[in-house]
């Protein structure tokens, strides 16, 4: 299973696929980045951890209810990995699932997260449709505007703030991608998008 996304005048072309053996040492890599690190629930600190990390996500797929896809720049027959992208708690006959996203260090400000989690999107809606999949949420902490930005661009409205709660110190917000809304940020109305963080609070 492979998304292939096509480059664009700037950026270069992008693959999503499921994880390998081989990505291991690329995947610590990514995960020694200090703020990948602060907005992911277990980070990974060496090889091990990976290797587990990895059959986790072959037995997500094999489950058929968690999706993870490695996310890789193309440039001619080589891949880089850039990003990750998750579908999860898919389950039949449920009307939602959940998405969540990742982005190495070096690739962040070149639109890498919005055009990997818009292909995700698209499959998901498209390959779970017959199962009644009809809504998709996206939820992060208020001090990671940046996923506020990707939300946006990509179609998932600003619902509702989320109350901290352990493990997460901060509260969240939790985007909504209602099936066959256009990816855009003009397909969301004023009132579903982020609004500006007040104080944050702390961790009940």
């Amino acid at each position: 299973m492979t998304l292939p996304v096509p480059a664009t005048g700037s950026t270069p072309a992008l693959v999503l696929r499921p994880w390998r053996a081989d990505d291991v040492e690329a995947l610590v890599a990514a995960h020694r980045d200090p703020v990948l690190r602060s907005h992911t629930r277990h980070p990974l600190r060496d090889a091990t951890e990976a290797r587990r990390w990895v059959i986790r996500a072959g037995q997500g797929w094999a489950a058929g209810r968690r999706f993870s896809f490695a996310v890789c720049e193309v440039t001619g027959t080589s891949e880089r990995l850039v990003a990750h992208v998750l579908l999860k708690e898919v389950v039949p006959g449920r009307p939602d699932a959940e998405v969540g996203y990742w982005t190495a260090a070096d690739a962040r400000g070149r639109g890498v997260a919005s055009r990997a989690l818009e292909a995700l999107s698209d499959w998901a809606f498209t390959r779970f449709a017959a199962a009644g999949l009809t809504r998709l949420e996206l939820l992060h902490q208020i001090d990671n505007p940046a996923s506020c930005r990707v939300a946006e661009k990509t179609g998932y409205a600003f619902v509702e703030v989320l109350p901290a709660r352990p493990p997460w110190p901060l509260d969240g917000h939790r985007h909504v991608r209602l099936r066959r809304t256009p990816p855009a940020s003009t397909a969301a109305p004023a009132s579903g998008r982020c609004p500006a963080p007040a104080v944050p609070s702390t961790a009940r």
